[in-house]
C-alpha cells in the first residue's frame, strides 16, 4: 500500500450556543436620572423627544453626550410607542438587564446590617404599579429589602421603575424560589413575621413593630396565601371605617410602613 491505513472516526459538530445579551427598557425622567446616576456603563440606547425641550431632560441629555453616548432625536409618537403609551416625559433608554438578586443576597444585606432588619415581602403581587409604588414607598421607610417570589410576581419592568422614581435601583428587590422557606429562614435569624390580613382583629396600631421585623402583605385581590398567613408570627388589620372592605396593595403598605417608622422614631427619642 503506498499509504498508511488510517482509522476513520466520526467527528461530532459542536455547537457553542451564547446567551444574547439581555435588555431593560426604562423611561421616565426620575427613573431615567437614577440609572444615569447609579451606573451609566449600562445604558446602550437613548430616545428623546426631539420636541421637548424642558430643562431637566436637556440636563439628562448633556450628561449622556458627556459621557459619549449617542442620542436619537424621534418624535413624541415613537416614544408612546416604545412604552405603550406609558408616560416617559420625552425619554426613553434601553439599558444591560441587571441580574436578579437572590437569596444569597439577602443573607448579605442581612448581614451587613448593624441596626435591626425591617424587610418587606409581597405575596404574588402582579400588577406593575403596585409593586413601583411599595419599592418607592419601601425606600422613604428606611426598609432594607423587599422580597418576592421568583414565580408568579411582577419583576423589575419599565413600568415598575416609572412608577418608583428611581427606588428600583436603591432598594435590594429579592427573588427567591420558595417564599415560606425564605420567612422560616427570617424567623431563624430572630425576623419577626407581620402579616397583614384584613379580617385579622388585632389592629396594626396596637402592635409593637419596634424590633427586628419583616412586613408581609398579599396580592392584590386574594390576598395572603395559606401558606404564607400560616408562617407568620401574627396578623394585624387596618381599622376600615368607611364602607370599602380592604385598600389597594400599594397603600396598605404605605399604612404598614409608616406606623413601624413612626413607633421606631418615638422609641427612639
Amino acid at each position: 500500500m503506498l499509504f498508511p491505513q488510517y482509522h476513520a472516526y466520526r467527528i461530532k459538530k459542536v455547537v457553542i450556543k451564547l446567551k444574547k445579551p439581555q435588555y431593560e427598557q426604562i423611561f421616565g425622567l426620575q427613573a431615567v436620572r437614577h440609572v444615569f446616576q447609579n451606573d451609566i456603563s449600562r445604558v446602550v440606547e437613548i430616545w428623546a423627544q426631539q420636541e421637548r425641550h424642558d430643562e431637566r431632560l436637556q440636563a439628562l441629555l448633556k450628561q449622556a453626550q458627556q459621557q459619549g453616548l449617542a442620542i436619537q432625536a424621534v418624535p413624541k409618537k415613537t416614544l408612546d410607542n416604545l412604552t405603550e403609551n406609558g408616560h416617559h416625559q420625552g425619554i426613553v433608554i434601553r439599558c444591560k438587564a441587571r441580574s436578579a438578586k437572590t437569596q444569597t443576597d439577602l443573607a448579605d444585606v442581612f448581614n451587613s446590617l448593624t441596626v435591626p432588619p425591617f424587610f418587606l415581602v409581597l405575596d404574588e403581587v402582579q400588577d406593575p404599579h403596585n409593586l413601583g409604588a411599595c419599592l418607592r414607598t419601601a425606600d422613604a421607610t428606611g426598609i432594607h429589602a423587599v422580597i418576592v417570589p421568583k414565580n408568579q410576581a411582577c419583576k423589575l419592568t419599565a413600568i415598575v421603575y416609572a412608577v418608583a422614581c428611581g427606588a428600583a435601583d436603591t432598594v435590594p428587590l429579592i427573588q427567591v424560589s420558595n417564599l415560606v422557606r425564605t420567612l422560616r429562614w427570617l424567623q431563624d435569624q430572630g425576623v419577626w413575621l407581620v402579616g397583614a390580613d384584613c379580617e385579622s382583629q388585632t389592629s396594626l396600631f396596637e402592635t409593637d413593630l419596634t424590633g427586628p421585623m419583616a412586613f408581609v402583605l398579599g396580592a392584590e385581590g386574594s390576598g395572603l396565601r395559606r401558606l404564607t398567613r400560616e408562617t407568620c408570627d401574627t396578623l394585624v388589620g387596618i381599622p376600615m371605617l368607611g364602607k370599602v372592605e380592604s385598600l389597594n396593595v400599594s397603600v396598605a403598605t404605605g399604612v404598614c410602613l409608616y406606623e413601624a417608622v413612626r413607633q421606631r422614631i418615638k422609641k427612639k427619642g
